[in-house]
């Protein structure tokens, strides 16, 4: 093991890092063991038992979280001429075609959703190489390519997340800052558990949720009891 920092250390000291706690318990750890002077992110990685090379056993949707992400949701909305107003008054921070398009291809993407409609979804999919590896594609299954673009902006910033379960096996996802309350915290992690377990292939054998951990941007993780939230 390499040398750990005084930080961590302290940290370590504070709870015991081999308990498995509920998700209030491990929110209220997380939140003793931040020492960051800054509003770190509280995010939680679930290992699920899918085999995610299998496309019958992808995982992939989204949440509404009760409390949001405690984040300032940068939007870009992709849309013909008609779909502007609409995108504005929801609040959406960048909107609209042909000169965004061209950023994205000179290399910006400073921003964290972009909602697209289906009209328009062969200029954005050439955009592909480049959004892609961001996680930036538009894509139905997480309802960034919609008609009904004033809703998805709203429901973006709000607090709707989507999520994926990588070649690993785990969905990762930020669920709230360490300023949240550990009962917020707890909330949050739950909504997005019992997402999770409501999108189970029914392909997947065994144990669905193997483990759980959550942690802060910059702390360790505190193990989650599968069982306390079945």
């Amino acid at each position: 093991m390499g040398n750990v920092s005084k930080n961590m250390k302290a940290a370590l000291a504070k709870y015991d890092a081999t308990k498995s706690y509920t998700l209030s318990e491990a929110a209220t750890v997380v939140k003793t063991i931040t020492t960051s002077k800054f509003n770190a992110s509280v995010d939680i990685a679930v290992r699920l038992g899918v085999d995610p090379k299998k496309s019958n056993q992808m995982v992939r949707g989204t949440v509404s979280l009760p409390h949001g992400t405690g984040k300032d949701v940068r939007v870009l909305v992709l849309c013909t001429p008609d779909k502007e107003a609409e995108a504005k008054a929801a609040g959406a921070d960048h909107v609209g075609l042909t000169e965004y398009i061209d950023k994205i291809k000179n290399g910006w993407t400073d921003v964290d959703v972009i909602i697209t409609t289906p009209s328009v979804m062969g200029q954005v999919g050439a955009l592909g190489r480049i959004l892609g590896p961001r996680g930036l594609m538009p894509n139905p299954k997480t309802g960034t390519v919609t008609m009904d673009v004033g809703k998805a902006v709203t429901e973006k910033k709000a607090g709707n997340i989507d999520f994926k379960v990588d070649k690993a096996g785990i969905v990762h996802a930020s669920i709230g800052r360490v300023s949240f309350d550990a009962g917020q915290l707890a909330e949050n992690a739950n909504e997005l558990i019992q997402s999770l377990l409501k999108l189970k292939p029914s392909a997947a054998k065994g144990a669905y949720i193997k483990s759980i951990s959550m942690s802060s941007t910059m702390s360790p993780g505190v193990i989650v009891e599968p069982r306390s939230v079945n």
